[in-house]
């Protein structure tokens, strides 16, 4: 009965007969569809767009010859990347104009499994931005480590039924597709109908053909403008990626063209909260790519109703009779300068400054949604005979940072050996690495030595390390990794700089290690303060040490990285021994 009355409310505002909520008037309408921009009055009732034209309402506002642009839409993030919860991230993107997002729980589903899941469900409930969900296909992401959690299709089923469930998240397991594995064919099955999004990494023109054979659909994956053409020739939507290390946007516009582009969305994938908040988000791809020579209405497409049909998201993501008024008011459409943000016809923000009645107080906790059941760390006690690493010979196996890449390089190099164990050379660069398994208390450690960090002391930890997020710590000393790992222990999981024994910076993360509970310009001032840290021990300013830090644990990018079980050789797929002997140096890279 209430979806009949809106209806009909709705059809007789539209027929004129009863007055508008809300009318918008005096401003120049970006319309998606034909591409063009035009004039009327935008008039808005029970939170949906009724007409353009010639409207009367209860309330009006004048445009002031503004551009009206529908709500952005980030076709691809992982909230946890961002280390706010879906509410704090809410309040971030609602003031940069973005007013839907597209999910992968991911991240929090790798620790904490279905506890993750119902917890970003729960906490997107009422919120002033609209978050959908695809469900994570690869949980755990590979069996070369220990996770939290496993995620197989019969678990996956019943959160098809959920209203923000839309379907299966990027399918990462390449080879588990083309072998028509048993257990990733019940995950593809299980999504049958809904969307699939996809993780085509490296994989040629011919490959694509089994993964749009299997309904996958999407790749954010893209880094060149021919992998692009390949992937909307066949079928694909071209999602162009530009997060804070992922940035694809300026090699992947040569494809884009006036016949294709409407095959092509943004999306962030990965950005830290500095970055969202001092840049924006699918707002701040919109800029670059105008900047760079796209067309801004072709901007204005890519960032709406592009994302809106990739993901059947059926009434948004246009200025259009029958849609959802989430709008934008833009005081200059080429830089994309947000005056106003709507959402469901109310406005949420202006000039960057958050409505804060849109966010009424939560019930309880800091910021209303920290969990009990996704926050705690399970971390046996490491001692220092823990961390030694033994060695019989000086020429060992070093994991090179390359800065601001998740690919590392294989070098080979001489390193300090006393008393037969590894010693750290901040005169060489040459760190220790550990990872220490934070889901089972199992007591694993995996040790190995790191080239780039350009530490003069110190260490830094992290519980924030892909994709299944064990404790990770590089340090000058052993002595200042035990207190890292100690810190976190204890606080639930973060990350944390410590000099001489003491903790200099800590920002706690005790939302499953991975997400603070604190409002986003706390987490951002703490950010600030790590970065003062760093400085302190002599961290590089031309790459984030934390952000490096978390993808050195990524088995399945090249070239070396370290798992909770050891040293893992990407190009051998498997696990190695720190120790180099004369074939592992042979064509690795040697340098000393």
């Amino acid at each position: 009965m209430e979806q009949t009355n809106r209806l009909q409310r709705l059809i007789e505002v539209a027929a004129k007969r009863e007055p508008a909520d809300l009318v918008i008037k005096n401003g120049k309408i970006v319309n998606v569809f034909a591409g063009t921009v035009t004039e009327g009055d935008v008039a808005i009732a029970d939170g949906r767009i009724a007409g353009i034209g010639a409207y009367a309402g209860k309330e009006t506002v004048d445009a002031g010859g503004r551009h009206i642009v529908p709500g952005f839409i980030d076709g691809h993030v992982h909230i946890e990347s961002s280390m706010l919860t879906p509410r704090e991230f809410a309040k971030v993107l609602l003031r940069h104009g973005v007013t839907a997002a597209v999910t992968d729980p991911h991240e929090i589903a790798n620790v904490a499994g279905t506890d993750g899941l119902d917890y970003m469900l729960r906490s997107a409930e009422g919120l002033p931005l609209d978050i959908f969900v695809l469900l994570p296909s690869c949980v755990p992401a590979t069996p070369f480590e220990t996770n939290g959690a496993r995620l197989e299709a019969e678990r996956l089923a019943p959160y098809y039924a959920h209203p923000k469930v839309l379907g299966l998240a990027e399918v990462m397991n390449f080879p588990a597709v083309a072998g028509a594995e048993p257990g990733m064919l019940g995950k593809l099955a299980g999504a049958a109908g809904r969307h699939i999004d996809g993780h085509a990494a490296g994989i040629g023109r011919e490959s694509l053909n089994v993964y749009a054979a299997a309904g996958i659909l999407t790749d954010h994956e893209c880094v060149t403008a021919d992998e692009a053409r390949d992937r909307l020739e066949l079928g694909f939507y071209l999602m162009i990626r530009e997060g804070t290390v992922a940035k694809n946007l300026g090699a992947l516009l040569p494809a884009v063209t006036p016949r294709n582009a409407r095959r092509c969305l943004f999306v962030t994938d990965d950005k830290l909260p500095v970055d969202l908040i001092e840049e924006g988000s699918v707002d701040h791809i919109v800029r670059l790519a105008i900047r760079s020579g796209l067309d801004p209405v072709t901007a204005i497409q890519m960032a709406t109703i592009n994302a809106a049909e990739c993901f059947g998201l059926r009434g948004r993501g246009a200025v259009a009779p029958g849609y959802a008024a989430d709008l934008l008011l833009l005081d200059d459409l080429e830089e994309v300068r947000i005056r106003a943000v709507y959402k469901d016809g109310v406005q949420v923000a202006e000039r960057d400054v958050l409505r804060e009645e849109a966010f009424p107080l939560p019930d309880a906790g800091p910021s209303g949604d920290r969990p009990t059941s996704v926050a705690a760390l399970r971390v046996k006690p490491v001692a220092p005979k823990d961390l030694e690493l033994p060695l019989n010979g000086a020429r060992c196996n070093v994991i090179g940072v390359v800065p601001n890449q998740i690919v590392t390089r294989r070098l080979i190099e001489t390193v300090d050996v006393r008393g037969g164990r590894f010693a750290p050379s901040v005169a060489k660069d040459l760190l220790k690495l550990a990872v220490v398994e934070r889901h089972h208390a199992t007591g694993n450690i995996g040790l190995a030595i790191v080239k780039g960090f350009k530490l003069r002391k110190g260490a830094l930890a992290s519980t924030v390390s892909h994709d299944s997020h064990n404790l990770v710590v590089v340090g000058a000393s052993d002595e200042d990794m035990l207190a890292a790992i100690a810190h976190l222990a204890a606080c639930g999981g973060g990350l944390a700089v410590v000099a001489d024994g003491r903790v200099t910076a800590s920002l706690p993360l005790p939302i499953a290690g991975l997400m603070s509970d604190r409002p986003h310009d706390e987490v951002y001032a703490g950010l600030r303060a790590l970065k003062r840290a760093l400085a302190d021990i002599g961290a590089p300013g031309d790459f984030d040490p934390f952000l490096t830090l978390s993808f050195l644990t990524l088995p399945v990018i090249p070239s070396l990285k370290l798992t909770d079980r050891g040293l893992f050789d990407f190009e051998a797929f498997g696990h190695i021994a720190v120790e180099a002997n004369g074939a592992e140096g042979s064509g690795a890279g040697e340098s000393s």
